[in-house]
């Protein structure tokens, strides 16, 4: 039997962490027969919450869970991980802006990054959840510069997934027909779903679908202001579908893509495609052997171009601001 695969997951006692530890536990993301040790932190208030999750995994008697690390200690929670599924974050809540999230946030994940850095493998990947994940992933990745900035992720794949049944429920397919939909951008209402190059069964989605008015207006709109529909309709932020997303997420990046197919990313951007370089930016990737690669060559219109450039805007500014926090935090 090989050694477990030693996993961290930040703000296990909450909403999202609370479906995701169980699966992750069930081989769903590192492979049914590969064991882990699930390292749990969370604050210290919640730790009679994270106790009782812990209690829940023993009793779902999982297979593939090899041990159980519940600690509200960060130098205990990242010693010598594999991965790390950074989730634990200030919610946002109903009429909250991003910069009230940006501010409280920014900080955690500076000290998360210095973390990381001290405790870590240097070959740990980092999957960044907690909002706002993209500039988070940048702040914990610059506080962390033993480890490279290939090995920071920011989690896009919530939206991929709302696109992808967006489209099949327009077309009334099932959702594993849909393929290769893409996030550009920020994971806030500016990213820019985009279905050009998207396939459902093997033709165009956009000749499927044959509406351009709606792909490039209620479909984007929808997409991006889904989070926030989630919010009005239970009050709370979207959990169920983030935990899944973070798991699609992190198995695409250690079992790779298959021949043909992409996955969003918000990685390190290097101008590709004109984007802003220096910034977490979500692109189509593939992977192989654990290693992302943008795709290059896709050809993009003016009205793709032009939702790029806002969504980059956006990057810049909180790039910015979250590190005039961690400047003034010093």
């Amino acid at each position: 039997m090989a050694s477990p695969i030693k996993v961290c997951v930040t703000g296990a006692a909450g909403q999202i962490g609370y479906s995701l530890v169980y699966m992750i536990g069930s081989g769903a993301v590192f492979g049914a027969d590969t064991p882990v040790s699930l390292h749990l932190l969370d604050i210290p208030p919640m730790m009679p919450v994270l106790n009782g999750v812990c209690m829940e995994i023993a009793d779902c008697a999982l297979p593939c869970v090899r041990e159980v690390v519940a600690t509200d200690d960060p130098s205990v929670a990242f010693k010598d991980i594999d991965a790390a599924f950074l989730v634990g974050a200030m919610p946002r809540k109903e009429g909250m802006e991003r910069k009230d999230l940006l501010a409280a946030n920014v900080k955690i994940f500076k000290v998360q990054g210095q973390a990381l850095d001290q405790h870590a493998k240097k070959s740990v990947r980092v999957l960044v959840v907690g909002n706002p994940a993209n500039t988070n992933a940048l702040i914990c990745s610059q506080y962390a510069p033993s480890i490279p900035k290939e090995n920071f992720s920011a989690m896009t794949r919530l939206d991929q997934n709302r696109a992808q049944a967006q489209i099949a429920a327009r077309l009334s397919v099932p959702v594993s027909d849909v393929k290769n939909c893409i996030i550009w951008g920020n994971h806030s209402g500016t990213q820019f779903p985009d279905v050009r190059h998207a396939t459902v069964a093997g033709k165009s989605v956009y000749d499927a679908v044959n509406d351009e008015a709606w792909i490039r207006g209620d479909f984007i709109t929808l997409v991006q202001k889904r989070g926030g529909a989630v919010i009005a309709a239970r009050k709370l932020s979207s959990a169920m579908s983030a935990a899944k997303a973070a798991c699609d997420h992190m198995a695409s990046w250690w079992q790779g893509t298959p021949e043909g197919s992409y996955v969003s990313m918000g990685v390190f951007s290097d101008g590709s495609y004109g984007t802003a370089s220096g910034v977490m930016f979500s692109f189509p990737v593939t992977i192989k052997d654990g290693k992302w690669s943008i795709v290059q060559g896709l050809p993009i219109d003016d009205f793709s171009k032009g939702k790029l450039e806002v969504t980059g805007k956006e990057l810049c500014e909180e790039r910015d601001d979250a590190l005039a926090v961690c400047s003034a935090a010093q």
